[in-house]
């Protein structure tokens, strides 16, 4: 993708609205679904890790079925996502197969994206996936979810699982090309806005409060997912996807709204994980395991001494060197009674003690932040 402004971003999350993917007939857009699976192949094709976070289920399914979206109660909109999510998966498969690219469907709640446990097994098969060289298309699975337990867009959706996988950028697709001082339908006036550096209450207050016609979304759900984003380290772009090939449109400087992460991926998770004040439980261990983790390493049962504690999959736990010093914090990857019973044991091994295997590490590096000691002694929060 020649001139590409993402060639920097390694991990991109691509969220597409339902106003674009479906038309005023009720069908998908299939020539514009092409076009954009040209774009997607071109990132991957240059060695970016891809994501696509897809709407239009429902909207589709409403078309299938004769309903109406805003007249129909939550059993019939999630019939309709029930019967809407086969023909957009098929869709998918077709626009990303003409490039040589599997697509693979995953659906998620808010309690995957928030729960630890959770967390971890959605965060463990989009990881395999990207590293078979899959392209995940992400929905909401709104057959089972209710009014309480809903995103209700899938912007917040996309925010969710950036963070979830820690991606550098975040591009939200819909019917918009950025957010404005007002709105540009009522007022002429209105004001474009490029670069937006803090989402504060005066840049909320700009935002208006209606999706269009086909999606749930408006800008101000836009704003609240660049907030998550951004705080987890990825930097959000909000852009009109109503043009031909749109991200390369995007990558050749089409008009959008930038708004910049705040630090990296992997300092915002670090940070979250170092203030976590209640630990389910403690994991001593020897010194060439401390060794690894100050390199940067995982934490594997091999170096594993002792465990203290009750804890389950996803649950925080304190790192301790063989004196008792904390070393640093992470998300266990198996419970304390797993990991009593896998104490010292080679990771190959794992399967053996256990009659399974959850992975080859106790803790992940992406999951760990390791404190450096001060001279006086005071442990700090290790970037």
């Amino acid at each position: 993708m020649s001139g590409n402004k993402f060639a920097r971003l390694q991990r991109l999350v691509v969220k597409i609205g339902s106003a674009l993917l479906i038309d005023d007939g009720g069908r998908i857009n299939r020539v514009w679904l092409r076009q954009l699976g040209a774009d997607i192949a071109a990132l991957h094709t240059a060695g970016q890790e891809v994501l696509v976070v897809s709407s239009g289920a429902v909207a589709l399914g409403c078309s299938i079925l004769g309903l109406s979206r805003r007249r129909s109660r939550l059993e019939e909109l999630q019939a309709a996502a029930a019967a809407g999510q086969v023909q957009l998966v098929e869709a998918w498969q077709e626009a990303l197969a003409k490039h040589g690219i599997t697509a693979a469907q995953i659906l998620l709640t808010p309690g995957d994206t928030e729960d630890r446990r959770r967390f971890l097994n959605a965060k463990s098969t989009l990881q395999k996936l990207l590293e078979l060289k899959v392209i995940p298309v992400i929905n909401e699975n709104d057959t089972v979810a209710t009014d309480e337990l809903r995103y209700g867009d899938n912007d917040r959706l996309a925010a969710r699982v950036a963070q979830m996988v820690m991606a550098d950028g975040l591009v939200l697709l819909s019917d918009v090309d950025g957010l404005y001082s007002a709105d540009p339908n009522i007022d002429t006036a209105a004001r474009h806005i490029p670069v937006v550096n803090e989402i504060t209450e005066e840049i909320i207050t700009m935002a208006g409060t209606t999706g269009s016609a086909v999606g749930s979304g408006g800008m101000l759900t836009k704003l609240q997912a660049a907030k998550i984003a951004t705080h987890a380290g990825c930097a959000t772009i909000v852009a009109c996807g109503a043009v031909e090939h749109p991200l390369q449109a995007l990558a050749d400087g089409g008009k959008c709204t930038v708004f910049p992460a705040e630090g990296t991926p992997a300092a915002a998770r670090k940070q979250w994980l170092a203030g976590m004040l209640v630990v389910g439980g403690e994991l001593r261990i020897d010194d060439g395991a401390a060794r690894a983790l100050s390199n940067g390493g995982s934490l594997l049962p091999v170096g594993l001494i002792e465990v203290s504690g009750k804890f389950r999959r996803g649950d925080v736990v304190t790192l301790v060197d063989a004196g008792g010093v904390e070393l640093g914090r992470g998300l266990a990857t198996y419970s304390s009674e797993e990991a009593v019973a896998i104490v010292g044991c080679q990771s190959e091994h794992i399967e053996a003690r256990l009659g399974y295997c959850s992975g080859s590490v106790l803790v992940h590096r992406d999951d760990l932040v390791v404190f450096q000691r001060s001279g006086s002694g005071n442990a700090t929060n290790d970037q």
